[in-house]
């Protein structure tokens, strides 16, 4: 579902209210477990955390109008989806991931490249989630995304 919105609050309050807890819940955990130097605001129609321009100025190679994306979360029609740019980019945070997603959570993992996919908002693992953003730092995100995309 596309919701359209200038902030995370018109975003969230826009969603089901059956789901509007859990985001809220969500947002809160990425904000007090990302590192220092990410930024929150909207991108691309979601709530996101990025590289601020004034960290990284080139912005995002594909849209360089746009900061450096990093996490971001969307509500869909049948899912709550987290979508992370260093599990696509850093093997050994993929596989971190998928070796703990079992530990705290039952239901099989439903995950494509960077999109983790939540279909039952009580089984969404919040304290897995939180170890997620602690790692990696908006630095070692920029070294990565340097390493993938200027060769």
């Amino acid at each position: 579902m596309q919701y359209h919105s200038n902030s995370i609050e018109d975003y969230i309050s826009q969603v089901p209210d059956e789901r509007q807890e859990t985001l809220k819940k969500l947002r809160k955990i990425i904000n007090d477990n990302l590192p220092k130097g990410f930024e929150e605001g909207m991108q691309y129609n979601m709530p996101a955390f990025y590289v601020p321009f004034a960290k990284y100025p080139d912005g995002y190679h594909c849209t360089p109008t746009e900061p450096l994306p990093f996490m971001s979360f969307a509500s869909q029609k049948n899912s709550v989806n987290l979508y992370h740019s260093g599990i696509y980019s850093k093997p050994e945070l993929h596989d971190w991931f998928v070796t703990e997603y079992p530990k705290h959570c039952k239901r099989k993992l439903d995950m494509g490249k960077s999109c983790i996919r939540f279909k039952k908002m009580e089984e969404i693992p919040f304290d897995l989630i939180s170890e997620l953003c602690k790692k990696m730092t908006v630095d070692e995100w920029i070294d990565i995304y340097e390493s993938r995309t200027k060769k």
